[in-house]
């Protein structure tokens, strides 16, 4: 039991760190594409992506378009499914550069940075406040996510902490049920 405890420490440890880092990459990156005014369309973009935070198909096909990806009994079930792209946090990236003033993008084009140079070492570090904070909601729900273990792992080598966990508190409350005791 105790080399369980530690495996699924382990692997929520991992699923953690290189979810939140690959979701904090790809949802800067979206963030400032649709703040940057030299993208087209970026409004009706941002529209689709506000309207998937309204209107949710429901759980039946994100089980099904799960399954059919190969998210199954793996660590990518636990990293994938919901966890890489929040469009809130997308959101929250892309006010916070549209407060940057503008005159900042046309002096680094006028310098001759690229497109990699002005998104990474230009707005970057100066979006390290809205960062962190992306940062931690990611890690928090990776941290605490059990229900992708529910939906989508039956394998109990898989489990992160919180599945184990909520495991271990099921089978002592059928074990107090059935001895009818109070434990």
């Amino acid at each position: 039991p105790g080399s369980e405890v530690l495996h699924s420490y382990a692997l929520t440890g991992v699923v953690t760190v290189f979810g939140t880092a690959v979701a904090l990459m790809i949802t800067y990156m979206a963030g400032f594409c649709l703040a940057n005014p030299q993208v087209r369309y970026r409004n009706q973009i941002a529209l689709f992506f506000y309207l998937t935070t309204i209107i949710n198909p429901g759980i039946v096909p994100w089980y099904m378009m799960c399954r059919k990806l190969g998210l199954y009994n793996n660590v990518w079930a636990l990293i994938v499914p919901g966890g890489l792209f929040s469009a809130y946090n997308m959101f929250l990236i892309r006010n916070y550069i549209k407060g940057v003033p503008i005159s900042l993008l046309e002096s680094a084009l006028i310098d001759g940075a690229g497109a990699y140079r002005i998104t990474f070492r230009v707005y970057f570090p100066l979006c390290t406040p809205v960062i962190a904070t992306i940062t931690l909601f990611c890690a928090l729900g990776y941290w605490n996510n059990w229900w992708n273990a529910v939906m989508l792992i039956d394998d109990t080598s898989l489990y992160p902490l919180q599945m184990l966990l909520f495991r271990i508190q099921s089978d002592m409350s059928m074990i107090r049920d059935l001895s009818g005791t109070n434990l």
